[in-house]
């Protein structure tokens, strides 16, 4: 048995992606199982067994002669079943040009004709994690399927420590809590205003002076992230330095966490697929419930809607500051005091 997985998204939705290779490694323990996702994302799974990364640069996902022969290259393999998650029309040539017995993807009106079954956007409430499980429904005809429905993510011992090293030497203390801080994102839009972000900080610290925050960020954030310290007074409690210089590098680290706490992100979904505590802020037109699948107790969130449903005429950073760093404050020891504070 040979099964193609195509997800072309960022970080965080690649990652939520990977219960349908779960579901199928249960299902199909001796198949082959591809996922094809962007080169910088296929890192994050270099650990992960249930699958083969097979990668598209954006190189050559953005020339169409190119594309079309490394679509064509892979489907020599002769899968057995393609599921098409991305259900672009350039995702598609994958199931045109497979030949595969299951050719499945999202149904649209207008294209989606190389797929021998099309499925619809579900009506009633689904997170992102249901919604891509949905695609291996039409596989029960045939098939017993073991459904899974939990994202992991793997860190090695040699990495983790590799890590642990370099936040001794840049002062971390083992022995008090550390938290992930995500200060930034990858897009400005979804990013918690500054000046309320280094409040909600301020008032953290206020409240238990022995929290270490590591706010770490991307090269291109690095000026975003040194401006919090700057503003933050250059706590001793805050630590820019900690450097991530790859995604297996942001994996260990957070594997060396107690706890996320910022803004939603692929970042986000990493600390949820090691299992370490975790508290967002979302933008306003994102979704809480849709993109902290199974989150309970331990993964949690806020978006402004939790605040006033109705945005009016309110600016972008007024909708934002509907959640208070009072409100945040709040939110962060709920997390922090049930799986944190006792635990270290």
């Amino acid at each position: 048995m040979k099964i193609l997985v195509v997800r072309f998204k960022q970080m965080g939705d690649a990652i939520l992606a990977t219960p349908v290779c779960n579901t199928l490694r249960k299902t199909f323990p001796d198949a082959e199982i591809d996922f094809v996702c962007y080169e910088h994302v296929a890192p994050i799974f270099k650990e992960d067994k249930n699958f083969n990364t097979i990668t598209i640069t954006n190189k050559v996902k953005n020339n169409a002669f190119r594309y079309l022969w490394e679509v064509y290259k892979i489907t020599r393999k002769k899968y057995d079943i393609v599921i098409d998650l991305m259900s672009n029309p350039k995702s598609e040539w994958f199931t045109f040009l497979s030949g595969a017995k299951y050719r499945i993807g999202r149904y649209s009106k207008h294209r989606g004709f190389t797929y021998t079954h099309k499925i619809k956007e579900p009506t009633e409430f689904k997170n992102e994690v249901e919604k891509g499980l949905r695609l291996v429904e039409p596989l029960e005809k045939e098939y017993n399927i073991k459904y899974d429905t939990n994202f992991r993510l793997y860190v090695t011992d040699e990495e983790k420590e590799k890590l642990r090293k370099q936040m001794v030497e840049k002062g971390i203390d083992f022995s008090k809590p550390i938290i992930a801080c995500s200060v930034t994102a990858k897009y400005m839009h979804k990013v918690y205003p500054i000046d309320s972000m280094v409040k909600t900080l301020k008032m953290i610290l206020e409240k238990n002076n022995d929290i270490q925050l590591i706010c770490f960020g991307t090269s291109d954030q690095k000026e975003y992230v040194n401006k919090v310290y700057e503003m933050m007074d250059r706590s001793k409690n805050v630590f820019p330095n900690i450097e991530t210089k790859s995604v297996r590098d942001l994996l260990a680290l957070f594997s060396n966490c107690d706890m996320y706490f910022g803004n939603e992100g692929g970042a986000r979904h990493m600390a949820q697929g090691l299992d370490i505590p975790s508290f967002a802020v979302f933008w306003p037109e994102s979704n809480r419930k849709c993109w902290i699948p199974f989150g309970g107790e331990k993964h949690r969130g806020i978006i402004s809607r939790d605040i006033q449903e109705d945005y009016g005429n309110l600016s972008w950073e007024e909708i934002f500051n509907l959640i208070t760093p009072e409100r945040l404050v709040k939110e962060f020891y709920i997390t922090f005091d049930k799986f944190v504070k006792n635990v270290i």
